[in-house]
This record gives structure tokens, sequence and C-alpha cells, in this order.
């Protein structure tokens, strides 16, 4: 291989990716030892660096292996490509389908070669597409022949990776390859002619990505958690960590080698453990190990590929926590035997044992006591200890290993020790000599009586200190304490009824406090009795009743509530007031027991309505209290079943009979208005939807008006010229009369107004609307006559044959028959029924 760094070369160095395979400092490329090639062809990949530039620059080499057969028993040279270049085989054209002629002219079809895998190097560059193999027939001389492939990555997932020119038989790959995706590629070339005919038969392809070291080693786990005992001897095994690399395993890019970087903490050696480098195996390469001093080491291993070559391969690191297990190797000691109590503690700590120790210890006032796995053990106490009583105590411990010492180990198992113990004096919280005092009282004292004195004690006999009083609990705040000696007195009226009274006691605590250093302080809790006395006067129930208007249909049943206990409630007296005198008048109560009475009607009808009617309710305290109370009663009409009837509520509701009807016929006038409206609304609906016009369209009178030409006066009217008044025979008169001169009955000459159509069926509210239209376009319609003025008549013509119309006279006696006029057709129908005594339609 070839390099020049522009530099002269001085001092590049040649690698490999390949154990097997060497590079000199003049470029030459020889094998390290005897190789096996089990394919037709080697990729590696050479790299050049400058040690002092630390430039690293790669190249693809291709090794072709030659059968011993061929070429005079010489193995081709190998071929040197640069990244990017088109990795070929020796010859650029394939002949998979080649055919021999035998001596006899005939063609004899020899079997298909089997073609060498094509190797493809991943993480390509490109340019792409990059050209692989071309592949063609001997036919393609003779007949125009379409190439093609199929299979994985031609024409299946993942598609169109490799693609061939179907003239040329040139194949492709058109995108970088990824080993760690896919390793290899089974494809079928085709050769068919134009028709689509088989020309040949298919081929197979065998295509392998070469790996290229681009994937770093990964550790299954982040942190490894191991052990090993303290005082191990060197070679012990600890743990093992693992690193697994995507890349091939088979080549140096997938080959992971181990080794310790950091060892923390670097005692009692910074080499306390070592690794095997192939299997990852950590064990311990150094005496030393002492839990004592050292529990616990952090190691940090790195895994590296190519074969643990630091200068080009890829580096990961994971942590190794070792932690050192305990084993016997120290006999018991004691850390002190001089201890100072504080007088009021349970337990104390009186030296450091080892583990699994077994204690043993007889003294009137303490034991030793404490979990044999721990280190420390407690004094605890047997019998009150006080400084006011016991200043100082001498104790002697021996303590003693249950197991075994460790082999090698040549100490005595036992230790004793004398134990000092003075007790210390503490400031002590004063104490109620009697907690939850409890004292008896009637409810309602007077505001400032003095109740007790709840006063404190303070054990600390050795201290001058005073005590004071205060307040800690009082729900109510009925109490007060005086601050110094402890005298408790009311601040308000105790009240049994309060719903702070819990089964008439009422519960408050008080603080005792004595200014030592630090400050100490005591609870205690006083209970009060309260004995009941008549204070609440009983309250009437129910508050509201009914009853029928007439008497012996039903009764009210009535009691009375009282705040009050035995003996200040019942039984109790139920009586009516005298004032006002129609209570009396009207009701009656029947006493039924001491707590039970009834109401009733004394007279024989009430009107309904709502009755306030006041009772007189008295227990039996002493001296008896008594309340009027109002209870609210409904008189209604009753049914055969003594139940109020719905009118007999209503009425009971404080409606007389009279305002009751006038409601009732309130609301059935406003029901009728809301019917009746309802009925019309329909009505007129139907009407706007199905009626015709008001008349028939054969009665309509403008059906029968005939339009006549207007005629002149009669033959005796000698005012006006007759002549003008004839009808002329052509309109040249009227065309050519002087501009300015027309008669006013006369007809304009021009286009007529459009009069309004009516419609085929007239909707009854359009009747309107067709005489409004009709009337504007009359009054715009300057054909039409001045009604206003004087009409001419056209002259008909001297010597009527008409007889006088003078001569006709009407009578207004006797019957007349009109029935001819049914003969006259369906114009005069509507006369004929007026006159003629016809049926009406």
């Amino acid at each position: 291989v070839k390099f020049n760094n522009c530099a002269g070369n001085k001092g590049v160095r040649y690698e490999t990716n390949s154990l097997d395979f060497k590079v000199r400092a003049d470029g030459t490329m020889y094998a390290a030892h005897q190789v096996q090639m089990p394919s037709k062809q080697r990729i590696l990949m050479v790299t050049a660096w400058d040690p002092q530039t630390l430039g690293r620059w790669n190249a693809i080499v291709r090794l072709l292996v030659a059968e011993k057969s061929q070429h005079n028993g010489h193995k081709p040279k190998g071929k040197k490509t640069v990244p990017g270049e088109p990795v070929q085989q020796q010859s650029d054209t394939l002949l998979p389908w080649r055919q021999h002629q035998s001596s006899n002219g005939l063609r004899r079809q020899k079997r298909d070669w089997v073609i060498p895998p094509i190797n493809v190097p991943e993480n390509s560059r490109g340019p792409f597409p990059q050209q692989l193999v071309r592949i063609r027939s001997d036919k393609d001389k003779e007949i125009h022949i379409r190439y093609s492939i199929t299979g994985v990555g031609a024409d299946q997932p993942p598609m169109e990776v490799f693609s061939i020119d179907p003239v040329s038989g040139r194949m492709y790959v058109t995108r970088p390859m990824d080993r760690e995706e896919r390793a290899s590629y089974h494809l079928r070339a085709h050769a068919v002619d134009m028709n689509g005919n088989k020309v040949e038969n298919p081929i197979d392809l065998y295509i392998y990505v070469i790996d290229m070291n681009d994937n770093r080693p990964e550790f299954i786990n982040q942190v490894y958690n191991g052990s090993v005992d303290e005082g191990s001897k060197p070679g012990t095994y600890v743990m093992t960590v693992t690193a697994n690399d995507a890349d091939d395993s088979t080549t140096a890019n997938g080959m992971v080698r181990y080794r310790i970087v950091t060892q923390t903490p670097q005692s009692p050696s910074q080499n306390m453990f070592t690794i095997n480098s192939e299997t990852g195996d950590i064990v311990t390469v150094a005496a030393g190990l002492d839990r004592e001093k050292v529990q616990q080491y952090i190691v940090i291993v790195q895994a590296t590929d190519m074969e643990g070559n630091l200068n080009y391969g890829l580096s990961n690191t994971a942590t190794a926590i070792i932690t050192v297990t305990d084993v016997n190797d120290n006999p018991p000691e004691f850390t002190t035997s001089t201890v100072r109590w504080p007088g009021r503690r349970k337990q104390l700590e009186v030296g450091h044992l080892m583990p699994r120790a077994h204690v043993c210890s007889h003294f009137s006032f303490f034991q030793l006591r404490g979990p044999r796995e721990k280190m420390q053990h407690f004094a605890a106490i047997i019998a009150a200890v006080d400084y006011e009583m016991n200043r100082a105590f001498m104790l002697t411990v021996m303590v003693s290993n249950q197991a075994p010492l460790a082999s090698g180990i040549q100490m005595s198992f036992q230790s004793t020790a004398g134990v000092t113990i003075s007790v210390t004096d503490v400031n002590e919280a004063p104490y109620f000599p009697t907690n939850h005092k409890l004292i008896r009282l009637e409810e309602g004292v007077p505001t400032g009586t003095v109740l007790t004195t709840f006063s404190a004690v303070d054990p600390d006999r050795f201290m001058q200190q005073a005590v004071r009083y205060s307040k800690l609990s009082d729900p109510a705040n009925w109490l007060n304490i005086n601050a110094t000696n402890g005298q408790i007195t009311t601040a308000a009226v105790l009240d049994r009824e309060s719903d702070y009274i819990k089964n008439n006691v009422y519960e408050a605590t008080f603080l005792a406090a004595d200014n030592g250093i630090p400050p100490a302080s005591g609870t205690g809790t006083l209970q009060i009795y309260l004995i009941d006395i008549n204070d609440n006067a009983p309250e009437l129930l129910p508050k509201e009743a009914q009853i029928c208007e007439k008497p012996n249909l039903n009764v009210i049943n009535i009691t009375a509530a009282d705040a009050d206990i035995d003996p200040n409630v019942g039984p109790f007296v139920f009586e009516l007031p005298s004032v006002p005198s129609a209570v009396r008048k009207n009701w009656t109560i029947t006493r039924l027991n001491g707590d039970y009475a009834q109401l009733s009607l004394r007279i024989t009808y009430l009107e309904a309505g709502v009755y306030d009617v006041p009772i007189i309710v008295t227990d039996s305290g002493n001296p008896p209290l008594y309340n009027t109370s109002i209870i609210k009663v409904k008189v209604c009409p009753c049914d055969e079943n003594g139940d109020c009837t719905t009118i007999g509520a209503v009425a009971a509701a404080g409606l007389g009979t009279g305002a009751i009807i006038a409601i009732l016929i309130c609301i059935i006038i406003l029901l009728t208005m809301v019917l009746l409206f309802v009925v019309w609304m329909k009505r007129r609906e139907k009407e706007r939807h199905t009626k015709q016009l008001l008349i028939d369209p054969e009665d309509d009178v403008r059906d029968n008006i005939l339009k006549y030409d207007e005629e002149g006066g009669g033959e005796e009217d000698q005012d006006y010229d007759l002549s003008q008044l004839q009808q002329p025979e052509t309109m040249d008169h009227v065309l050519n009369k002087t501009p300015g001169v027309r008669r006013v009955d006369e007809r304009p000459i021009g286009a007529e107004p459009q009069y309004p159509i009516r419609p085929v069926i007239p909707h009854p509210g359009d009747i309107g609307d067709f005489i409004n239209e009709g009337l504007r376009a009359a009054d715009n319609d300057p054909t039409a006559p001045p009604y206003d003025s004087l009409l001419v008549f056209d002259y008909e013509g001297s010597g009527s044959t008409a007889g006088s119309v003078s001569s006709l006279n009407s009578s207004s006696s006797g019957d007349q028959d009109y029935d001819y006029l049914n003969d006259w057709g369906p114009r005069f129908k509507k006369l004929a029924d007026m006159y003629g005594g016809g049926e009406e339609d």
C-alpha cells in the first residue's frame, strides 16, 4: 500500500483491523501466520497514522484469493482501493451462463457457474449508486437480453437496496450498508429476452456486508455490585463484568478486552484488584482487605474493542462497587468505663461491643440489653433511678464472643470493664398529684365562685424553683386559675345544658411550669360534674297539627320537651289559658298520662282555617316552671275516613268558601278563553289554506259585466251635434284631428294599462290587494272616461222601432212568476234564485 501525507511520510505507521495480516513501514502487507481463506476474497482496513500530529487515514484493501491451479500457481496481487471507489472483483464482468461448442458443431449447455460471494463494506461514503459487479450472458450477442434481480433488498423489504441496469447487467448498491442491521443478502439474477421469455436459469448472488468498527462495547449494567470477605487471599474471585459489541465478533472489531482504570480508595494499595482482559472476571491481587478500615471500593472498568488496542479501538466504562464483608477477626472491647447518667433517661450506651457478642451483668438496678447483631448495648433501668435518691452506681461488665475468632487470630475472646454510672440531676417537670381531679357542684353558680385549688408538686428538692399555673384548655371559657397558687374560680355561669357538657361533665386542662433551665411543665385535667337545677321551662310538641272541622273524628296528641333531667321534667301539666275566652270555648284538653295529652274541639263545628291555640305546659321541678306555647292547628273538612279533603286543605290554609269558588270560576274562565283562542287560530289557519274566494267564480260579478261601446243621448237630445256621435267607419278623422282638440269621452290612442290578473284560486286575504291594485290601475288609465263629468253616448240613429220606455211600468202588487229566468242561462241563475224561488246553493 502506498501513502503520502505531503510531509515525506516521516514516522508514519501502518496498522490493520485484522490479526492475520500486518503492514511493514514500507507499506508491504504480509500474512502474520498461516491463514485459511474460506472465501474468494478478504476485505481489510489499513490505517496510516502519524504519532506526532495524531492524524489518521483509512483505506480499504481487498485481497483476491486465486486457486492454486490458476496463473501457474501464483496468487494475484492485492488491489488497493480508497473509500468511495467501487469495490469490484478483478474481472469486472461475470459470465455465469457460459456455453461451449463441441467438435461436431452442436452446442452443449454446461453446468452453471457458482458465483463467489460479493463483499460490500458497511458505512461506505459513496458516491451512490456504487457498482458492485456486471452480469451478462453469452447470448447477448445473438439477442437482446434484459437483466433483473429479485430477493430481499431488491424487490422485497428493505426495497431497492440493490439495483441492476436491465440492459448492461451492471448491479449497484444504492445506499450505505449497516452490517448490524443486516449482515448478508441473497439475491437471484434473471435473464430474459425482450418478450419476457427466460433465456438463462436464475443465478444465486450472495452479498456479504463487511464489518467496520463503528460500535462501542456496551456493558450490560452501568453499575455492578460485588462483595469479598475481608482478609481474603490474592486471587479470590469477586465478580464478573460483561460488555457486548455489536460489531462482528469474529473480527477484531467485535473482540472486547477489559482493564481497570481507577480504584477508589487506593488503600492499602492502589492495585487491590485485577481483571481478566478476556472474560471480565475481577479477582483480588493484593492482601490487606480490612473492613474496619475500608468498607467499600469503587472500581472503574474499561472495555475496548479491536482486542483492546487503545489507539484505534472504541471504549466504554462501567462502575464496579466491591463491598468488603465482615468476618470475626476482632475480640470485643469496651470503649469507655465511666458514664454520666441523666437521671430520667431509661437507657444508656455503656460501650461498643463486637457483633454477636454475648453480654451478661448482674445488678439490682441495671441490666445490659441490646441486639446481638448490633455493636452497641445499653444499660436498661430495672428499678427507678433518681438523683434525689442515688447519685452514682458502680458496675462490672463482661463481654464475650459467641462465635470463635477467624483462623489465625491469636487474641482473647472476652473482655471485662468496670462501669461507673454517675446520675446527673436534671430539671424534672412539676406534676399534679391528683390528675383528672373530679369535683361536683350545681350548675348556675354565680361568676367568681371559688371551685377548688388545683396545685402541682415540683420533684426537684435540691432546686429552689417556683411553679406558675395557666389554662391550657377551657372550651367554654368558664374558668380562671390563680397563677401562683392554682385556685380555680368561675368566669361565667356554668350551664349543664351547654354543648360543651358531655355526660354532665365539663373538662378543662391546666399547665404547671417551673422556672428551671430549661423550664419544664406538666399538665393536669380538672373534671367538673354539674348537678342539674330546674332552669329550663318545658316546650310544647308538636308545633303544628291539623284536625277535622267536626268533633269526634280525630284528636291531636301533644307532649312536651324539657332540657333538664329528672326530677325537673315530667310529669307535665297541660291546660288552656282563660284569656282569650274563645280558646276554652272552642277547644278542650284531655290528659292521657304524665307526658301526653289530647287536644280536641269542644264545639260541634269550627270553620275551616288555621288557628293559633295557646297551651300552658308546667313541669315538676322545684320550684316548677311553666311555658305558654302556641300550636298552629289547621281545621279542614274531612272525608268519612277522617282525612282532610283537597278543598279542605286549601280552605284550611286560610281561604273562605267564597274565595275558593271565585278562584275556581276564574280558573274555568281562563281555560275557556284559552280553548276558544286555540279553536279560532286553528279555524283561521284552515281557512287560509282551503277556503276559496267569498264568491264562486261562476257568480263573480266581474265575470258577468260586459263592456259595451258608450252610447250617446236619445233621439230627442238635440243639444249636441249628433253627427259627431256616430261611430266612424275609420279612425282617420281622429288621427288627423288638430292637436289639442279632443272630446272628453273619446278613447285616447295609445297603449292600454295592464290591469291585475285575478288568480285562479284566490286567497281570501288577497281580495283587498286585488281591489287596491285595480283601483290604482284605473286611476292611471288614460282611456277611462271622467266619470264625474257629463257623458255623451253614441247616436243610435233615427226612427227607433222600439216603443217608448215610458210605457213600461211595474206593479208592487201580486206575485210575479220569474221561473222563466231559469231558462236564460247560467248568467241569470242568481237572479232566478232571488226572484224565482229556486233552491239555494
